[in-house]
């Protein structure tokens, strides 16, 4: 939520001179990003002036921003307690209690609004985010739908809808490739117009300048898989800039900045500055990390400031775009000639494997299978719980009820969404276990108690089920037709564990219940699937950037003959 504007405030400090002074000068520096000096100066007016709800509600603003989220949650509840009718103030203090954990009061909060405010279309847009947390992708869709309608302009909120979807069992390839579509026609297509003709150096095999675009440069489970690309990037080869919109940074930011030849902080840049940034930078090869997540700058990419613009890594997805020449995938998730129609992209193959992963940990050590010592199996699962859908709920119940005694881990947020696992699972609480986000150390030792993770399904763990296999906890995974439900098959087939990928409920069901009732191949599993992670193509950082970087060169010959002068995309036959 943007600050409210400075006008409206003149006029509610301007019996008070020093105080509006203090407030002007406190929302240039938030509009310029210098969040404490904001902070001091608006806790300078409230001392002044403690009754001002405007600034109670930009202080809010400003330790939201700093992460202090508690605080911020108390500053727009003191907002609202000097004036009870504050839209702005409810929604911000709703999304902000859902970044707590808080997540019934904030739906409460949220829903209650937008009983006053039917047209409020970012509090829409916030509730769906709230409901997509808390599994109940069906009534978040709605809400995101709702505010679409409400703002069709406004490309973040279509964003949320496209990528929520993939969440729904209710969604296959052709109505997320339709919606994606739309999203391009609707925000994309008015920003490509003539584009200007790329002055790029064509000679087809010098060292090339690589881009890379996210929001996420920081303390983020994208640091996990761009750790080892980045790492062992050929320097010789490649030029690496990133382009970063994290707000703040931290140590991941700082290692990850000392890996690349250029970093560009962005976040204050609009989209048409970062695009004529990176013309300016003379970019080859533009890569998208983020897809249609959260802080996606996908109109970037729409006014093509690069020859070649590539989408990886946010999730194995369309864009949807006409501006984005490919997608990278793997021979797992997309098998050669099946369903490259579902992708507006085309669908260029990596050799091995999608990700390659960095646990980026020194610890904890993989322990003896827990259930040796407990006599009893102990499944999980530690996906966000926006992937845990009824039908999974169902699945989980028939391998529970498979194998008497045993129990599960599960991440759920507290509250509502308790009693309905319980409620859907059918077993005592003695039989389930809740555990809520925690830091990397804390999570991973999560695993320590865990013999056997189930996945989620339509969409697949995907950094947690390289954590599980990391941590020596194998996973049965139900693929689907989404790509996203796919994941669990290309990480255990680069494994040689293929046969813990299966295609149907009923063999998901089997194979969970007969490796619980196997407890020596369990442990034997236990045993070597660290080491096995360690040899696979998936933690080999060289030859997965060995693989990418070929995959570039590729895309930046065929751009070098084929483009005239006014520069045509670099798409051609299929990989």
């Amino acid at each position: 939520m943007k600050c409210l504007a400075a006008r409206t405030l003149k006029g509610q400090l301007g019996r008070v001179a020093t105080a509006e002074q203090l407030f002007d000068q406190a929302l240039q520096f938030q509009m310029s990003g210098r969040l404490q000096e904001a902070e001091g100066l608006y806790r300078a007016v409230l001392d002044m002036d403690p009754e001002q709800a405007v600034v109670h509600f930009n202080l809010g603003i400003v330790l939201r921003h700093q992460g202090r989220l508690a605080e911020a949650a108390e500053s727009y509840l003191c907002a609202l307690a000097r004036q009870p009718e504050f839209p702005e103030a409810e929604n911000n203090l709703g999304t902000t209690l859902v970044s707590l954990g808080r997540m019934d009061e904030a739906v409460g909060i949220l829903e209650a609004l937008l009983e006053r405010k039917p047209d409020f279309a970012n509090a829409w847009n916030n509730l769906g985010g709230a409901l997509k947390d808390l599994g109940r992708t069906r009534e978040a869709l709605r809400c995101f739908e709702r505010a679409t309608r409400l703002q069709p302009a406004n490309a973040a909120f279509h964003s949320n809808l496209v990528f929520a979807m993939h969440y729904s069992p209710d969604h296959g390839p052709k109505s997320l490739l339709r919606e994606a579509k739309r999203w391009n026609r609707i925000h994309a297509g008015v920003q490509m117009g003539d584009t200007p003709p790329h002055q790029n150096d064509r000679s087809p095999e010098r060292r090339l300048r690589v881009g890379y675009v996210s929001a996420h440069f920081r303390d983020h489970c994208q640091a996990l898989f761009l750790t080892p690309l980045l790492s062992h990037h050929d320097r010789s080869c490649v030029e690496v800039t990133c382009y970063s919109d994290a707000v703040a940074e931290d140590a991941v930011t700082r290692r990850l900045r000392g890996l690349v030849d250029r970093w560009r902080p962005t976040a204050d840049l609009s989209d048409e500055g970062l695009a004529e940034l990176v013309r300016a930078d003379g970019i080859d090869v533009l890569v998208d990390l983020s897809l249609h997540m959260a802080r996606q700058r996908l109109l970037v990419l729409a006014r093509r400031p690069a020859p070649v613009q590539v989408a990886w890594l946010g999730y194995p997805g369309t864009t949807g775009m006409e501006a984005v020449d490919c997608r990278f995938t793997d021979p797992w998730l997309d098998p050669q000639g099946v369903g490259d129609e579902a992708y507006a992209e085309e669908s260029v193959r990596l050799p091995d494997t999608f990700w390659c992963y960095d646990p980026l940990a020194e610890g904890p050590e993989v322990n003896e299978l827990p259930a040796l010592a407990s006599g009893r199996v102990t499944f999980g699962c530690l996906n966000n719980f926006c992937k845990v859908n009824p039908g999974v709920l169902h699945l989980w119940r028939r391998v529970l009820e498979r194998v008497p005694g045993s129990r599960m881990t599960l991440l759920v947020p507290p509250g509502d969404a308790r009693r309905r696992v319980l409620r859907e699972l059918g077993v005592g609480a003695e039989r389930v276990g809740f555990v809520e986000f925690a830091l990397r150390p804390d999570y991973l030792r999560r695993y320590l108690g865990i013999d056997l993770c189930l996945d989620t399904t339509p969409y697949n763990g995907h950094t947690t089920t390289l954590d599980s296999l990391w941590m020596g906890v194998p996973v049965v995974s139900l693929s689907g037709e989404t790509v996203v439900s796919r994941a669990g098959r290309s990480m255990l087939g680069n494994l040689g564990l293929g046969e813990l990928a299966v295609g149907t409920a009923d063999a998901f069901v089997e194979t969970a219940a007969g490796l619980a009732t196997d407890l020596p191949r369990l442990a034997a599993l236990r045993a070597g699937l660290r080491g096995r992670m360690q040899a696979s193509p998936l933690m080999d950082g060289t030859r997965f950037a060995r693989g990418l970087e070929e995959a570039y060169r590729t895309l930046w010959r065929r751009w070098c003959a084929r483009a005239p002068a006014g520069g045509l995309s670099a798409r051609g036959a299929r990989s």
